[in-house]
């Protein structure tokens, strides 16, 4: 990729138990084609997308959407909180087929949120509304494996999940094998754009307009890349 531009970014970890297929999650947001050969992921993984904010209308402005692939082993807990800070949004990645997983979704948001706080993962975090209403960081909840879930129970695949509903989050059933999950004005694609929007809107202009109103001029500092051996280098 030549002639590199200066971007704002902005940071979206992706969370959820060892297993869901948060990788190919990643890597069909990004290439939109399936990992052929996904592996699991020690500490952390991170793929880089373009994302054209309000894309089609006169404020379309184009930004580097960092998303960062936690590993969901039990055995890092311990040292997964220093992927994460200055955080701008959240993917919430579940297994349709496994309920745990599913379950398990209020201890990692609480896990993000608490992230200063060391706890066994498996015992002390869990989501708290309250606390949650305080930092409003955008969430997505996207379910895997909906090829597998619609052989096993069609009925999940209808239900709703609590977390998404008491975050206010948009929620996604995806099969990370078909490409078509995605494609371009499908209904999941429009609640993905829809979600780096508001992570977008939250970022930059939601600070800037509070600013706004009383007069002051807000000045964000790009971020630069360049390509470097097949990824992305913040040289900023």
């Amino acid at each position: 990729m030549a002639g590199f531009q200066a971007y704002d970014k902005i940071k979206i970890i992706v969370v959820g138990d060892s297993g869901v297929g948060k990788t190919s999650l990643v890597h069909l947001m990004c290439h939109n084609e399936p990992n052929s050969n996904p592996g699991y992921t020690i500490g952390c993984s991170v793929e880089v997308k373009l994302h054209d904010y309000k894309a089609g209308t006169p404020s379309e402005k184009t930004y580097f959407t960092e998303l960062w692939d936690i590993g969901g082993s039990s055995s890092h807990q311990n040292s997964r909180s220093i992927f994460y800070n200055n955080v701008n949004g959240i993917i919430l990645v579940h297994d349709l087929t496994n309920r745990k997983s599913h379950q398990n979704l209020r201890k990692w948001l609480g896990e993000v949120l608490n992230k200063n706080d060391a706890k066994d993962f498996n015992n002390g975090y869990d989501f708290d509304p309250e606390q949650f209403a305080g930092n409003q960081i955008p969430i997505l909840v996207v379910g895997t494996k909906a090829d597998l879930a619609q052989t096993l129970r069609e009925k999940v695949i209808s239900r709703s999940s609590s977390i998404a509903e008491e975050c206010g989050a948009d929620e996604m059933n995806l099969d990370c094998n078909d490409c078509k999950c995605l494609s371009p004005g499908s209904t999941n694609a429009v609640k993905m754009s829809r979600f780096f929007d508001k992570v977008t809107e939250r970022r930059f202009y939601s600070h800037q307009m509070s600013h706004n109103q009383f007069g002051n001029v807000v000045k964000r500092t790009p971020c630069t890349y360049r390509e470097k051996a097949g990824t992305y280098e913040d040289v900023s």
